[in-house]
């Protein structure tokens, strides 16, 4: 079994960032925040941004967020 804890983002000026679950949880809530008023369809019915949050973590690997373009984020296995 592999450890889902290493995190390659994407931000819209693709330099790249390795980072942990807790540095993406950070980073997508504070993206959602901004974009509340324009959450995807399928976080529409989730009442907290750590509900989101967990969403697009477990079935997501990119958010659009408008004017701050798209982000993507990706499981890395560093080590076996």
């Amino acid at each position: 079994m592999y450890y889902e804890d290493t995190y390659v983002v994407l931000p819209p000026d693709m330099k790249e960032q390795f980072v942990n679950q807790l540095e993406l949880e950070q980073i997508l809530h504070d993206l959602l925040a901004d974009i509340q008023d324009a959450l995807p369809y399928d976080l529409q019915n989730l009442t907290t941004i750590n509900e989101q949050v967990q969403r697009l973590i477990k079935t997501a690997c990119d958010l659009d967020c408008g004017d701050r373009g798209t982000w993507q984020w990706y499981v890395v296995r560093l080590d076996k």
